[in-house]
């Protein structure tokens, strides 16, 4: 039997479970949704290990995840990688070999994907939709240049009001979106004006991180208090809104300091954390994500130092300025044709010239977020930060900033 069949009989295989997990949502259509999730994910992953596919020789079994992986390059047939990783341990250990890391492929195909650094020398393109009945916002992978359309879900967000402060609570799970659920994996926290924001990751983003209490208050005031952090609440990166010296004319002024990013990871053969796996206490309490996480709680995973000494500054990432527009007479910025609506919230983050950086690097940029639609905005983003911290900071700008504006 050739590759390109065994390749195809696999495909078939994948397609008729598949079809398998969507009639099971019809039998038990009495159950709650939750309880349907998990079913049809362990019914799916059940039928998997039971194929004549789960005894492959190891040698021949990685000559077909590579050309799988290679071939399944866009979403949503990327989804075949995804289901080869859930067939059994020696599918998922081989897959995770194969599957690079955004930074070097581009490609984003299982959750961890997005807390790991974007790719090198490239935007990844993204797109965040706004509910503003139920106050939720969804991230997605853009899959052509038409923002607009259905892309691949990755994140939502939840905006929570509070007597003295706004969180948004960000999960893998759209209809799910708590900080009590198994897929919770950080939040955005601004002060009572909006103007200051923190994010927090669920999990420690670098083995033995310390945060430099001095220098975050340093920068975002000196009357901050550092505040006792929650269990299971790590922050990642804070967020200051400045007065907006251009006036009603002009974007805001913000500044954000990635805790967990050294500044010279911005630097030719600088690094970046890299998270592996989610470290969980008990990863079994959702079936539907056992193929992307590991059982072991080993802190290796995490494969960065800490952030402790005068060598390891934070990143400072700061919005690049605007050029005014002599014709249109306004401020301009060149998003490239991924911005089409002036706004307010319109930005685009470089690395700050206090990181020491200069030339190319100074000019790069890392996130830029912008309007193209009544609800609709899109995110791009590149090494070194993650989907997730450039979808915590996007959130900020939707936050209302009465001494900004």
């Amino acid at each position: 039997m050739s590759f390109k069949s065994i390749i195809q009989d696999m495909r078939g295989e994948f397609g008729s479970i598949s079809r398998k997990g969507f009639e099971v949502k019809f039998n038990y259509g009495l159950r709650s949704r939750s309880h349907r999730v998990v079913q049809d994910s362990s019914m799916v992953v059940d039928a998997l290990r039971q194929s004549c596919w789960a005894n492959m020789p190891p040698e021949l079994l990685r000559d077909v995840l590579m050309r799988i992986e290679a071939s399944e390059s866009t979403w949503p047939p990327r989804k075949n990688v995804v289901a080869c990783a859930g067939v059994c341990r020696s599918w998922r250990e081989i897959t995770k070999e194969i599957v690079k890391t955004p930074e070097l492929s581009g490609k984003l195909t299982f959750p961890i994907s997005l807390k790991q650094p974007g790719p090198r020398g490239s935007l990844l393109q993204c797109f965040i939709k706004r509910n503003r009945s139920n106050q939720t916002y969804h991230l997605y992978l853009g899959l052509n240049q038409a923002s607009t359309d259905d892309g691949k879900f990755l994140l939502a967000a939840r905006k929570c009001r509070r007597p003295t402060c706004t969180d948004y609570i960000i999960s893998l799970n759209a209809d799910d979106v708590s900080k009590g659920s198994t897929t919770y994996i950080g939040k955005l926290r601004s002060n009572f004006l909006g103007t200051k924001f923190t994010v927090y990751d669920a999990q420690p983003p670098n083995a033995g991180a310390r945060i430099s209490k001095s220098r975050s208050t340093r920068r975002l005031g000196s009357r901050q208090v550092s505040p006792r952090v929650p269990a299971g609440n790590y922050p990642v990166a804070h967020i200051s809104y400045e007065l907006n010296v251009l006036g009603s004319r002009g974007p805001r002024r913000m500044q954000c300091v990635m805790d967990a990013i050294p500044a010279n990871a911005i630097e030719p053969g600088g690094v970046a954390p890299t998270q592996t796996e989610f470290v969980l206490s008990n990863v079994d309490s959702f079936p539907s994500f056992t193929f992307f996480r590991s059982k072991s709680n080993r802190t290796e995973s995490l494969h960065s130092g800490p952030l402790s000494g005068p060598k390891d500054e934070m990143l400072v990432l700061k919005n690049k300025a605007p050029r005014w527009h002599e014709q249109l007479q306004c401020w301009c910025l060149n998003f490239n044709g991924r911005v089409t609506v002036a706004s307010v919230k319109n930005f685009q983050l470089v690395a700050s010239a206090e990181n020491g950086v200069a030339g190319q690097e100074h000019e790069n940029v890392i996130l830029q977020f912008g309007k193209v639609g009544k609800d609709v905005f899109t995110m791009d983003y590149q090494y070194p930060i993650s989907a997730f911290q450039a979808f915590a900071i996007c959130l900020s700008s939707f936050d209302t900033k009465i001494a900004c504006e």
